[in-house]
């Protein structure tokens, strides 16, 4: 089976990503928030090391639940501070929080989250045509202007490009992968 050249497929948990994950449309809004959390942790950091401690994530956030983040205390910071199998970043825990109010805003404004995401294509999905590395394009840009200005934290250009793979709205396998036309 041919991969993207990136993926260390010594990992199975990155393997399991790039083969059923990766590049695939979603359009559920608890998926989309986890990866939406996830991808904010990841900034400063390698995707596969935030995929690694995803189970300990889930954990940690009450399975990415937006509406419980959202009512985080003190408490829960702190607790999440002390949890060895987390990135313990005060900046982002506090971006987890309030990114999970602007995600519900959103929601209310939208009927979900995936509908607002979605618009910024015209539920297509764009696809990668060349085997060029992208950081960020003109939609990632957009997209992170645009929930910066609702509130949102850590979600500069560069993390909403790797978001928008997450979920599936850019389709980024090289060409030559098996995964590029979804043949897999």
């Amino acid at each position: 089976m041919k991969r993207c050249k990136w993926l260390n497929e010594k990992n199975e948990k990155y393997v399991y990503y790039h083969d059923h994950e990766w590049g695939v449309a979603n359009y559920d809004d608890d998926y989309m928030f986890e990866f939406l959390i996830l991808e904010s942790f990841q900034a400063g950091l390698s995707w596969e090391t935030i995929l690694n401690k995803r189970e300990n994530f889930r954990q940690a956030f009450d399975n990415f639940d937006y509406k419980k983040i959202a009512n985080y205390d003190e408490n829960k910071i702190t607790e999440l501070l002390n949890n060895s199998g987390i990135i313990r970043n005060k900046l982002k825990i506090n971006a987890a929080i309030k990114n999970a109010k602007v995600f519900m805003e959103i929601q209310n404004e939208f009927n979900s989250f995936s509908n607002y995401i979605w618009s910024f294509t015209n539920n297509q999905v764009i696809k990668n045509t060349d085997d060029k590395l992208k950081t960020s394009s003109e939609l990632s840009d957009k997209i992170s202007k645009d929930l910066i200005k609702r509130g949102m934290k850590f979600v500069g250009t560069t993390i909403i490009y790797s978001y928008l793979q997450a979920i599936g709205i850019i389709n980024d396998h090289e060409l030559d992968c098996d995964f590029y036309d979804g043949k897999n």
